[in-house]
């Protein structure tokens, strides 16, 4: 290591010009005295002499200054510095010159800093471009782009950041800014929306993409939560009754109080118990192996959800998905007495079940009776369509976990329901046509007394129309 030489004064000598040189002779001895460092002489040499031995000696004056953090810090992932200072000069320790330097800015800019009484930090934050998201949340962005990109108008965007509100916020830190609840709901619902890939979702919104991932799942969370209990519900007495009489006037047959379906939605293959998720019917049409989870709904005549079972494994048949449901509970309670709810032939015959003949070779009453049904089964099935049009993560496999899939499934049933009751219609180009096979279970018939029962609407419903059925 390289030493400077000591940093002598110019005129140092020039103390001793005046002082004659001195014998060391014992005749000449001078006597010894005490008043060598006697400052009340006035010997003005010897006082600057010492003066600049004490200078030498006293240790460098350092200017008050900033604290300047390393940024080299292993307990956090950010540094707090200076804000003008080139934090970027600190990578190479060796290099003193431009340490030196930084601190010397510090120093310049500390009064005015202090004079403003404003604590500036710098945060390892990455610079993100937000500007299509800022477009969009413009009061003046168009509102059919807005429709398009969110499958909803403002006012209901609106309407649901106002309900999360209070569970959504999260409070400004010290570290950095909170995300706006907009934002947040936008990010979800957007996700869901185009079923992009959370990389194009992160660009669109300037936010990480754990980032993106963690608000999904939170916003998620908040809607079954706090939008559930508000928008899918089981009718009560006198919405059942108006239920009951939009389906009899549709098709004729009384005591309707819903449409049931059952789809399926593609997953990624598990890696766990893959042969409960393989659904046979989708890998023999579409010649490649697919796997699935299922989401079964009872809608009213608007096509709004009333009750909905999600998640079981795919490779489950209709009838194996209704005994596992609220719905199948609620009916054994004696719930569901005297009303009907219409499903498709792959579920079995019960008392508050009706499903279409499947026998072959069906007389003109029967074949009557299954178009009558065909039409109240076709308003569960539409429902499914515009909600898989109108979120498209449900056309494609999702990577999602299974465990987090259902609060996503979820959640795209309550923003169908908000969006069905709020008229917020669906682009043509954005139409999706299902297609789920129907199987027929083995046993379709559970009760003996309401196959009497369906015989005697299928009885009526041919002799009321006459002639207009053939």
């Amino acid at each position: 290591m390289e030493i400077s030489s000591f940093p002598f004064s110019e005129d140092y000598t020039s103390l001793f010009q005046d002082s004659e040189p001195m014998s060391f002779s014992n005749s000449n001895k001078r006597p010894r005295t005490d008043n060598f460092f006697d400052f009340e002489h006035d010997d003005s040499s010897i006082q600057e002499l010492l003066s600049e031995f004490l200078a030498f000696d006293s240790p460098p004056e350092v200017k008050q200054a900033h604290h300047v953090p390393s940024v080299f810090s292993t307990s956090i992932n950010y540094t707090k510095v200076n804000p003008k200072m080139n934090y970027t000069s600190y990578a190479d320790s060796g290099n003193s010159s431009k340490i030196k330097r930084a601190r010397a800015e510090a120093d310049d800019e500390s009064p005015s800093v202090a004079s403003r009484g404003v604590a500036h930090r710098r945060l390892w934050v990455k610079d993100r471009c937000k500007a299509w998201w800022e477009q969009v949340n413009s009061p003046d962005y168009p509102q059919d782009e807005f429709r398009k990109a969110f499958r909803m108008s403002k006012a209901t965007f609106d309407m649901i950041c106002e309900e999360l509100e209070s569970v959504v916020t999260k409070k400004d830190t010290m570290l950095r800014l909170a995300i706006p609840v907009r934002q947040r709901v936008a990010v979800c619902i957007w996700r869901l929306a185009t079923g992009e890939a959370l990389r194009e979702v992160s660009k669109r919104f300037g936010l990480g993409i754990s980032t993106c991932h963690k608000l999904i799942l939170e916003v998620c969370t908040a809607i079954r939560n706090v939008l559930m209990p508000k928008f899918l519900q089981w009718p009560d007495e006198h919405r059942t009754n108006e239920i009951k009489r939009e389906f009899e006037f549709l098709s004729g047959i009384p005591n309707v109080c819903g449409s049931m379906y059952t789809t399926h939605i593609p997953i990624v293959a598990p890696k766990s118990n893959v042969a409960a998720y393989f659904n046979k019917r989708h890998t023999e049409r579409n010649q490649k192996s697919s796997y699935s989870v299922t989401v079964q709904g009872v809608v009213d005549p608007k096509g709004v959800f009333t009750d909905i079972c999600i998640g079981w494994p795919g490779s489950m048949s209709n009838d194996q998905i209704l005994e596992k449901s609220a719905l199948f509970q609620r009916a054994n309670q004696g719930t569901l007495n005297d009303m009907w709810v219409v499903g498709d032939s792959g579920f079995p015959l019960m008392d508050w079940l009706l499903v279409p003949y499947t026998q072959q070779n069906l007389t003109w009453t029967k074949h009557a009776f299954n178009e009558k049904t065909e039409d109240v089964q076709r308003v569960a099935k539409e429902s499914f369509m515009r909600m898989k049009g109108r979120w498209r993560c449900l056309q494609k496999r999702t990577e999602m976990k299974l465990q987090d899939l259902p609060v996503v499934l979820g959640a795209c049933c309550v923003l169908h329901n908000i969006c069905e009751m709020r008229d917020e219609g669906l682009r043509e180009e954005m139409s999706f046509e299902v297609f789920d096979d129907e199987i027929v279970p083995e046993n379709n018939v559970w009760s003996v007394n309401a196959m009497s029962v369906r015989d005697q609407i299928a009885h009526k419903l041919f002799h009321h129309a006459g002639n207009s059925l053939l």
